[in-house]
């Protein structure tokens, strides 16, 4: 299928895979067959149970259900799946393509490193595409004095790097990945010898701003320590500016694109909303100083990899067919720290092979977070019409006269290369809309700008958008070309589960709230599409459920010797056999497919089932709790510091166990129950006359787990490295599962 603009040549065109559709479905029509069986013998055979197994047998009917269920919402993606392929050359000239402001947030240096994050603003900086119409804004949300400072060195040095990048069609431009390569230079110059020499100047020249930023960073930790905290400071906007000459030949200019530091107001006494109150800010900030009407949302981690990438989404935003409904493009995350063996599965590859093709053959992808181009009309309702009262625009938008002007469509473009009185106007109106009390009895957060309702901010955000009517497109890059974004991943299971555990509570916020997908999206969006959102916002509530029940009760059983499946012998055995061997199948299939090994199949499974039993219990029971204002909101930045020991682990396929206990004692401790329960099972089967035939599914089950979890057993027993089990975890885990076990087995014997 080609969807095309209005010349001969389309911009972009799109195509699913006929043989995978087929598949998909066949399989979806044979797991539903097989899942109507399954519920009709749980329900029929339900009160023909012996009055002490009716609880059992009703909690995993329970859990089949809820599986059942998540399963099928996710049927969704695999419907319609569709590819895209753009052709940036076919574009019109430069000056026919529209401004952009680039938007990167970050917290502070503890967690994200100053030198990764400008080398995400020099990425951004150097992208393919006209100087003049690219306005990149950081946003400092700790207001630390060595982001400024680094902000600045990173404006000089740039004035030598992106010269470097546009005479040489340097490809890869972000410094730090740049400097790190040892072959191919990256290099379209046709005089290697001039290219070498210009090539270690731009190398001693980052060596030194390196060195600047650190020292800086050495002598000063936050902006007038002393006076302001990172929880309290007033705004701060600078606009970049280098009079400096050094470098430059005579008479030689460097088109530059523009370059701002943002520093929201925050107060104690106010709560700030995390990152959506961050990106809100930055969007009437920029409105003031550029007002770009699109806008590229980065990760201070996720640089730009290939700089085309503007002129890959704007493929989609001049197509005439497409663009009057198009809020945005979504690019996938590309990681540069994966090792071949992912034992976290850190890739996330079913999010971005699976699921974001999938939802782009409804309506559009998930907004996520980073690595999106955004019409900045959808997020804040640009394009108002002239007739509104004044006083329902300021309930709106805020009481910036300047800010309501930057609305409407003849509102013309401010000029900050005049250093006279409205420049300096346009900077003070910038500060009192980054203001930390701006927002109050406004629209802000409710329904202008990125949403409040949760901490998944993005996935929130977009989904509403879309049930407004706006559309969204997903472009992966091909196998034979580099990805538009990468960025760094959790590379240890400390930060892996404490992300996972974030991300569960901002999903499942969405599903309990107003905008719950089941209800809000069934009416104001296509049914699988509305289908697709539902699954995502549920899936940490409705795995973390099953899965202890899977964990726990059939092994608990398997030791007392009393079934809870069919016998072997028994027709609905094939059933739930057949349903267990297609769900892991399919999921085989799906990697194999998409280009990965087995071994990334079983680490996968492994993941998923680790997760399942901790970050996704404690993510939905966090977002249970501020349900029922039993807990406030908090927001836990994902650690972007590498750590030497923790990534060699890594590569070397070892778990690094080093984390909270919360984490590791229910992993231990349902380990040890099935070990437990193997054993005692296989025990009676052998020595007390126990039919292996009724207890085959228990003790599949069991072995199940335990194999795809062996690495628990290896932390526990067999390493003797620093990212083992400690020894007081295992302690504590064994007491917990014995306790399980005997009162379960009083329960049962009673």
């Amino acid at each position: 299928m080609a969807c095309s603009s209005s010349t001969s040549l389309p911009l972009h065109i799109c195509h699913g895979n006929k043989l995978t559709m087929i598949i998909n479905r066949s399989h979806a029509v044979l797991h539903s067959i097989a899942i109507s069986f399954l519920i009709y013998y749980r329900a029929f055979f339900l009160f023909h149970q012996p009055t002490p197994i009716i609880i059992p047998w009703l909690l995993l009917f329970i859990s089949e259900l809820l599986l059942s269920f998540i399963w099928f919402l996710g049927r969704a993606y695999i419907w319609r799946p569709v590819y895209r392929t753009v052709f940036p050359e076919r574009l019109p000239n430069d000056d026919k393509l529209p401004a952009i402001d680039v938007f990167i947030c970050t917290t502070g240096p503890d967690n994200e490193p100053t030198i990764g994050v400008m080398n995400t603003l020099l990425s951004a900086m150097a992208l393919d595409y006209p100087p003049d119409k690219l306005h990149v804004y950081l946003s400092d949300d700790g207001g630390y004095a060595i982001t400024l400072h680094a902000m600045r060195e990173s404006w000089s040095f740039a004035r030598w790097w992106l010269p470097f990048c546009r005479r040489f069609g340097i490809k890869t431009r972000c410094p730090e990945a740049y400097f790190s390569r040892t072959e191919n230079h990256d290099s379209d110059s046709k005089n290697p010898d001039n290219f070498m020499v210009e090539r270690e100047k731009i190398k001693e020249q980052y060596v030194l701003f390196k060195e600047r930023v650190r020292r800086a960073g050495q002598e000063s930790k936050f902006k007038d320590k002393g006076v302001y905290t990172a929880t309290d400071h007033p705004s701060c906007i600078e606009v970049m500016e280098e009079n400096s000459k050094e470098g430059l030949l005579e008479d030689q200019t460097i088109e530059m694109p523009l370059l701002v530091y943002v520093s929201r107001e925050k107060s104690t006494s106010q709560f700030h909303h995390f990152k959506a109150g961050a990106v809100n800010v930055l969007l009437r900030v920029s409105a003031m100083l550029s007002n770009s009407p699109y806008i590229l949302m980065l990760d201070c981690d996720m640089y730009c990899s290939d700089p085309t990438s503007a002129r890959q989404a704007m493929c989609f935003h001049f197509d005439p067919e497409m663009s009057p409904s198009l809020a945005f493009v979504q690019f996938p995350q590309a990681f540069r720290d994966i090792s071949e063996n992912d034992i976290y599965d850190s890739e996330v590859r079913s999010a971005y092979t699976i699921l974001w093709p999938g939802l782009d053959g409804l309506k559009g992808p998930v907004l996520s977070g980073t690595n999106f181009y955004i019409k900045r009309e959808a997020l804040c309702c640009h394009s108002i019409k002239k007739d509104i009262d004044l006083r329902e625009l300021k309930d709106s938008f805020g009481p910036s006269n300047e800010f309501i002007k930057s609305l409407r469509q003849d509102y013309k473009k401010p000029n900050l290369n005049d250093n006279g009185e409205a420049s300096n106007m346009l900077l003070e109106e910038a500060k009192v809309l980054a203001s930390c009390s701006y927002e109050d009895h406004t629209k802000w957060g409710k329904e202008v700008g990125f949403l409040y309702d949760s901490v998944a901010e993005d996935f929130l955000t977009g989904f509403v958008m879309q049930c407004k009517g706006w559309i969204s497109s997903y472009v992966a890059p091909s196998s034979s070309s580099r990805p538009q974004f990468l960025g760094t991943s959790t590379t240890n299971l400390n930060d892996l589960l404490t992300q996972g555990t974030r991300w569960g509570s901002g999903l499942v916020d969405v599903a309990l709230s107003r905008f719950s997908p089941l209800f809000y999206g069934s009416s104001r969006t296509s049914f699988l599409h509305s289908m697709g959102y539902a699954e995502l916002s549920l899936f940490p509530l409705l795995y973390c459920l099953p899965l202890w029940c899977f964990a726990t009760i059939p092994p608990l059983y398997l030791l007392n010797g009393i079934p809870l499946y069919p016998e072997v012998s028994d027709p609905y055995f094939s059933i739930f056999l057949f349903i267990f061997l297609s769900s892991l199948s399919k999921h085989l299939h799906e990697v194999v497919v998409t280009g990965r090994p087995i071994s990334k199949w079983i680490n996968e499974q492994r993941i998923w089932m680790i997760k399942s039993v901790t970050c996704h219990l404690y993510g939905s029971l966090d977002a249970i709790l501020k349900k029922f204002d039993l807990r406030k909101a908090s927001f836990l930045t994902t650690n972007k510091v590498a750590d030497n020991e923790q990534i060699k682990l890594y590569r070397g396929g070892k778990f690094d166990f080093r984390t909270s206990t919360i984490f590791v004692a229910p992993l231990v401790t349902v380990m040890l129950v099935n070990l437990a329960s193997i054993v005692g099972g296989v025990y009676r089967i052998m020595f007390t006359g126990t039919d292996w035939r009724k207890m085959f599914g228990q003790v599949l089950l069991s072995f199940y787990i335990i194999v795809m979890n062996y690495v628990v057993i290896e932390g526990m027993v067999l390493r003797k490295d620093k990212g083992r089990i400690p020894l007081y975890v295992n302690v504590l885990s064994i007491v917990f599962s014995l306790i399980f076990l005997s009162l379960g087995s009083i329960i049962i014997s009673n």
